[in-house]
């Protein structure tokens, strides 16, 4: 660890400067009282384009995000590179669907998209299983932020889990104190680092190691020396995964409550646009992130091998270590370390908003003052930090980061009630619970079929669904999650059909509720404002 002091001065001494902020940020655009989820869970609705931009962007782009793109890159070539088109084709997605989940949000005090769901469809069940969902898709997420802390320490010789128990520690404290207004301060210097390194990185290294040719050059010669089907380009096998995977994520991606969580702290619906418009900047910085991969071949990145099993996500930190002077690796590991922060907060915010607004107050104090559920969403969002950290301490990591392949596999499957609910009462509630579990159901069972020979693992090996096992003579795959889902959409249809066939009743006073959520410039709104010019 002596060869990495300095790296290691500078990881810290930046480490304290966000910690700092975080206890600081309780006093950042300090409301008279933060004992509500307005103000702790939300940051009093009020956060501007500026904030918004650091905020929803840092949400987004985790650690995770900065190390294993680039190692999916480095281990398989031009399939890593879907994170690209995702990008780029979710913000039209939603753009308008976010304006319009805010606009709702704002005048109906919604805090949680299954607070929406509740109140649209009348269904305490359906918002159960929306919030559940929710829960078990972020959690993996919250302990896959510690692969990049964790790779960070690997790169500078440091072993054993004590500095990430401390680190979330210390994350947990001011989380606890701050809400909110913690990750949205200290999105500020993530973002900024970032942006550096990144731009650093993709001038300084080509340079180093003779240019962008000899860098491709490198890559494909070590992939068609491999008798992996992956390379720089696609093939035809590997073709409809690509497109699928890239449209299933962009569906996926601000399903996750952590996403819709940063878009509610808007102050207002041009906040909302502005930022959709802006945020494929950082689309931008995720190509020249993905190209670290490349780079990690070419200069010959081995990456640290742990009981015998060589873990990719350290090559973006080993690059770094190699091709920099030691003060600015420093600054590089810590944007990778403080990109663990910002969006872990965010996420076990959420996932206490979650179980606040929709486990326990629902079910268990249907009176629940303000303060009161602003307590109870700090203590959980401890005991989520604490899950994450043990999913660490007990679990194969190598098993977590699978577990976010299925993690997004199981919030596409809110997409029926929460997107298409936006501007559609015509499924059934109990359709809209019969799709959710059938496609689960779908999901968890191509999931299980999917093997990964390279680690040995036969059931739960990613999320390239060999279409072979449905009997077609193909080499080809396809996403689970499309597939999952388009099982769900079907079986919500039918079953809407049924119960209406049926004459089922669909929750209470269904047409109030279409009033209720009517769209703006309709003649049945009455005393809602839905502009968001307050």
């Amino acid at each position: 660890m002596s060869a990495h002091t300095t790296e290691l001065v500078v990881f810290v001494l930046l480490f304290l400067l966000v910690t700092v902020m975080g206890f600081v940020a309780a006093r950042w655009r300090r409301p008279t009282d933060l004992a509500s989820l307005n103000e702790w869970g939300l940051g009093g609705r009020s956060f501007g384009s500026w904030i918004t931009w650091f905020l929803v962007g840092g949400d987004l782009y985790t650690a995770y995000t900065f190390v294993a793109v680039p190692a999916l890159v480095f281990g398989s070539g031009a399939l890593g590179f879907y994170a690209l088109p995702y990008t780029v084709v979710v913000y039209p997605l939603v753009f308008l669907v976010l304006a319009r989940m805010w606009s709702v949000s704002h005048v109906h005090g919604f805090v949680t998209p299954a607070d929406f769901v509740r109140a649209r469809f009348g269904s305490p069940t359906l918002a159960l299983a929306i919030a559940i969902t929710g829960l078990v898709a972020t959690m993996p997420y919250i302990a896959l932020q510690l692969i990049g802390i964790e790779a960070v320490l690997k790169a500078m010789g440091i072993t054993g889990h004590l500095p990430i128990v401390i680190a979330f520690a210390i994350l947990a404290a001011y989380t606890y104190q701050s809400g909110l207004r913690a990750p949205a301060l200290i999105a500020f210097v993530k973002d900024a680092l970032i942006y550096i390194v990144i731009l650093a990185a993709v001038i300084y290294i080509p340079a180093k190691l003779g240019g962008w040719d000899s860098i491709f050059d490198a890559a494909k010669a070590k992939f068609d020396a491999t008798p992996a089907p992956d390379g720089i380009l696609l093939n035809a096998n590997n073709q409809l995964q690509y497109v699928t995977l890239a449209f299933g994520s962009a569906l996926a991606l601000f399903l996750y409550p952590h996403s819709l969580t940063g878009v509610l702290a808007s102050k207002n619906r041009n906040v909302i646009k502005r930022n959709m418009s802006a945020l494929p900047a950082y689309s931008f910085v995720l190509g020249l992130i993905a190209l670290l991969g490349f780079m990690a071949i070419s200069a010959g990145i081995k990456p640290v091998t742990t009981n015998g099993t060589a873990d990719t996500n350290t090559i973006v930190p080993l690059l770094f270590d190699k091709m920099f002077p030691d003060w600015f690796t420093g600054v590089a590991y810590a944007a990778i370390g403080i990109g663990a922060l910002v969006p872990a907060a965010i996420m076990s915010i959420a996932a206490a908003n979650l179980f606040t607004r929709n486990i326990y107050r629902e079910y268990f104090n249907k009176n629940a003052s303000d303060a009161q559920e602003a307590n109870v969403s700090k203590v959980v969002s401890l005991v989520v930090k604490v899950g994450a950290v043990l999913c660490i301490l007990l679990l194969d990591p190598q098993f977590s980061i699978d577990l976010q392949l299925i993690g997004g596999v199981i919030i596409l499957q809110t997409l029926p009630s929460v997107a298409l609910g936006l501007y559609t009462r015509w499924f059934h509630k109990g359709g809209l619970i019969a799709g959710w579990a059938a496609g689960l159901a779908t999901g968890m069972w191509m999931l299980y079929l999917t093997p990964n020979p390279a680690k040995h693992q036969e059931h739960f090996g990613g999320s390239a669904f060999a279409l072979s096992n449905l009997g077609f003579d193909t080499k080809m795959t396809i996403y689970t999650g499309f597939l999952a889902l388009a099982v769900n959409l079907v079986v919500a249809a039918l079953g809407t059909l049924l119960f209406r066939a049926t004459k089922v009743a669909d929750g209470d006073d269904a047409t109030a509720r279409d009033d209720y959520f009517a769209d703006e410039g309709d003649p049945k709104v009455k005393d809602l404002d839905l502009t968001g010019s307050h």
